[in-house]
């Protein structure tokens, strides 16, 4: 019964993408809701200026309808549910203000700053405070609890912003953060089986309604995107990203599986330090690393499956970590 509502709630937020997307796609060209791209970023980029953006309202609508079916009175899913969401108005707001002035930087940096910290910040209290997540972490192998005490509160916001920027980071290549999320949660879904509390089975639905949602706008998504998710859709799973991480109590695995989401952050931060500190000299040709590819002359096809590859390895190598 379990591993049927978790295939059902990936079936079902697979078809409801399918079939808004038709239908969301046009309405978003005619409200003229396209993309802005940064003249800074990779020339070919350029010609994607205009394609329909904040399409993340596609798959949010889907894990929204998908989870509240099979798991409607589960707190830590609708916790889930409900960061996620946050995340997504944040990312609302910027894509907003990006299309209303017509440029491609929306929120400034400290508004964005206030808003991540204030939902982390009420996020890492819920979780500490509930029964069912607490203050430690599991540690894999030895199958011991680390017990952070109060210190869990700033380790949760450091996970939930740094994840939330990390994933919005990534997507900047059309497909490659809907499939670097997808196989994650799919592999999450998978390490929920393997954990068996009493969370398991509606947290699996939630990771499944996710995977299944991204799955279904990876069909207007990849190469050449007919539409991106914008900052709504890549804040909403970033936010996703970290609480499937911090509910399991798995956290200490989330720079394992997604080590991409971490390539990235790591990119822009060396690239930037470099640039500042060692007289305007760059480590990159372009950061996030992905562009770096891009301007080494790789596809964004072949990005998008290395990144994936990449992923499926950590992921799997982490799930097989877990169950020894």
């Amino acid at each position: 019964m379990e591993l049927q509502k978790i295939l059902l709630a990936f079936l079902i937020a697979l078809v409801l993408v399918l079939l808004i997307g038709p239908l969301f796609i046009p309405l978003l060209k005619r409200m003229k809701i396209g993309q802005t791209e940064r003249q800074e970023g990779p020339q070919t980029h350029l010609e994607k200026t205009g394609t329909p953006t904040m399409g993340g309202v596609m798959f949010i609508i889907a894990l929204l309808v998908a989870t509240l079916i099979f798991a409607p009175d589960n707190t830590m899913v609708i916790c889930a549910l409900l960061v996620t969401v946050a995340f997504a108005l944040v990312g609302f707001l910027d894509d907003f203000i990006k299309i209303r002035f017509k440029r491609s930087l929306g929120l400034k940096a400290y508004q964005k700053i206030i808003l991540q910290f204030g939902f982390a910040l009420g996020a890492s209290l819920w979780l500490y405070f509930s029964k069912d997540v607490g203050s430690s972490l599991l540690i894999p192998i030895w199958n011991v609890e680390w017990d952070l005490g109060v210190f869990y509160i700033p380790f949760a916001i450091f996970i939930i912003v740094g994840t939330v920027n990390s994933v919005n980071l990534i997507d900047g290549v059309d497909g490659l953060s809907s499939s670097v999320t997808l196989i994650f949660m799919a592999a999450y879904a998978a390490l929920f089986f393997v954990l068996k509390d009493k969370n398991s089975a509606d947290m699996a639905v939630f990771c499944a309604a996710i995977a299944g949602g991204l799955l279904g706008f990876l069909r207007f998504n990849s190469f050449r995107a007919q539409v991106f998710m914008g900052d709504t859709g890549s804040l909403a799973l970033g936010g996703a990203v970290a609480m499937v991480a911090l509910i399991s109590r798995s956290a200490i695995l989330l720079p394992i599986m997604g080590i991409c989401y971490v390539a990235s952050s790591v990119s822009v931060i060396l690239q930037v330090g470099s640039y500042k500190l060692r007289n305007k000299k760059r480590i990159f040709l372009m950061a996030p690393l992905h562009h770096h590819f891009e301007k080494k002359g790789y596809s964004e096809t072949k990005i998008v499956f290395g990144y994936s590859l990449v992923t499926i390895i950590c992921c799997v190598g982490c799930i097989l970590l877990w169950s020894i």
